[in-house]
């Protein structure tokens, strides 16, 4: 398990083994990452899909319950949707990559990784800004059709 923070293969070459080793390390790290991260997307996608259903529990109350169906015929815009959950983000945050997350979900993903998991490419950095306008849309899109 590697645990580099962007330095990607820099350190890990020691002499020797010609150009065999170092074309299959990367396929190795890629099967390996393709799998934690079809892992994780299916254990964050069930959790948020569960936090999710008791959050609009919540906020419909007893009262609305008729009308619980509707909100689910229109799709959110892709751009609301966490690339990791595929979940409508409640707390959306810009990664070093440029694209946003769900807050919960990258820094899951950051805790066993250094890498986009939009690119696979290793992040310049983790920290994860706030990204209030993306929220702000998502609250405003959700606020007009309910």
């Amino acid at each position: 398990e590697k645990r580099g923070k962007g330095k990607k293969g820099k350190k890990k070459k020691k002499g020797g083994g010609g150009g065999a080793g170092p074309s299959r390390e990367p396929e190795d790290e890629a099967a390996l990452a393709a799998g934690e991260e079809a892992e994780l997307a299916a254990a964050l996608e069930e959790s948020a899909r569960l936090e999710e259903g008791r959050r609009a529990a919540e906020a419909q109350g007893p009262s609305s319950a008729a009308e619980a169906p509707a909100p689910r015929e229109e799709e959110p815009p892709a751009d609301f949707i966490c690339p990791i959950t595929t979940e409508l983000m409640s707390d959306p945050v810009m990664a070093a990559d440029g694209h946003s997350y769900e807050r919960s979900a990258i820094e899951r993903w950051l805790a066993t990784k250094s890498t986009s998991p939009m690119t696979g490419e290793a992040l310049v950095h983790t920290f994860l800004a706030p990204n209030h306008t993306l929220r702000r849309q998502i609250r405003e899109w959700q606020q007009a059709r309910a």
